[in-house]
């Protein structure tokens, strides 16, 4: 690990309110750092609630900020150790992903990093990407193994736009400007590239990462149709527990030896593959087994060898993942 002692620590975590940031602030808090996190409207106490409830844990300051305008990150990212960059435009539903996410997306990216360049104490910044910036391509399967020499095919995408393309290509050239801008600024940058996430989330509403997950046990049929279209599209239906992803973000924030990419997947499976493993752990829910002809193996996998190598270690398989994601969707009143 790295020599600072994290006492007296700050980090800032750039889009409080979402699923893995709020996640992330109650693991840094925990940890014993300062924490700063900005929202986009600090008014709205539905969406933000559970931070004020976090400032009880520890030192939490909530900055209002706009991924649209570079001045609002300064004052909160002052004085930081690490910046965690987590939030991303998202509209899945976009008439005009180019408007709505792609731009946003990209320009959210260059204005934190360039507060990040501006702020002398910034020692790294960690970016949150997308396993969708690195698996969608036009190869065939089945056994292909994706690592983080792997980027998504944009060209395949901005032609063909199949469902959710805006998305896919909006996280692929956020994390492309971050490496050029922060290569051009010397920042020390290190990028996650998580899987679709599940399991507990601290937010008022239940996140699309876990309604997806779990839509074969809910039985939401939009959200299943999402979650075929996501193994179409990508390949594989690839899983890791939030925790294990925060938890990632901030191993590699304290490690000095860390550099590049990081893709953070703990299981790699399919529609069918996934539903067969549920029906058997949750037999009291009507879990789908017809798909059609949907392929019945993943065509890849996402690799995340050189994660393990750096000494991290997943804390959650898939039957701990799951159990949890049940139990959080019990209490939330979405299952009995």
């Amino acid at each position: 690990m790295a020599s600072h002692s994290i006492k007296n620590r700050r980090a800032c975590v750039i889009g409080g309110s979402g699923f893995v940031a709020s996640v992330l602030v109650k693991l840094l808090i925990e940890k014993g750092y300062d924490v700063n996190t900005t929202v986009r409207n600090p008014d709205n106490q539905k969406k933000i609630y559970f931070l004020h409830a976090l400032q009880n844990l520890g030192d939490l300051k909530i900055f209002k900020a706009d991924l649209s305008e570079e001045e609002s990150f300064i004052a909160p990212i002052s004085g930081c150790d690490f910046v965690f960059h987590v939030a991303t435009p998202v509209n899945f539903a976009s008439q005009d992903p180019e408007t709505e996410m792609i731009k946003p997306a990209i320009q959210g990216v260059h204005n934190v990093l360039k507060a990040c360049a501006n702020t002398k104490t910034v020692k790294r910044v960690i970016l949150t990407s997308s396993a969708a910036a690195v698996s969608i391509n036009k190869l065939n399967g089945p056994d292909l193994v994706m690592d983080e020499q792997n980027w998504t095919d944009i060209d395949y995408l901005t032609s063909e736009k199949p469902p959710t393309w805006g998305y896919s290509v909006s996280k692929t050239l956020a994390e492309k400007e971050a490496w050029k801008f922060a290569r051009e600024n010397n920042i020390d940058l290190i990028t996650i590239v998580p899987t679709l996430m599940a399991g507990p989330s601290l937010t008022h509403d239940v996140p699309d990462s876990v309604n997806l997950a779990a839509s074969l046990i809910t039985g939401n049929e939009y959200m299943i149709n999402g979650l075929k279209g996501m193994q179409m599209l990508s390949g594989s239906i690839s899983v890791a527990h939030v925790e294990d992803v925060c938890r990632a973000h901030v191993y590699l924030a304290e490690k000095d030896s860390a550099s590049g990419r990081y893709i953070c997947c703990r299981v790699n499976t399919s529609v069918p593959e996934l539903a067969k493993f549920l029906k058997n752990r949750y037999p009291d829910y009507q879990v789908p087994t017809d798909f059609g002809d949907l392929a019945s193996k993943a065509k890849l996998k996402l690799s995340s060898e050189k994660l393990i190598g750096e000494g991290f270690c997943f804390k959650y398989g898939i039957e701990e993942i799951y159990d949890q994601t049940v139990e959080y969707l019990k209490a939330m009143g979405m299952l009995k």
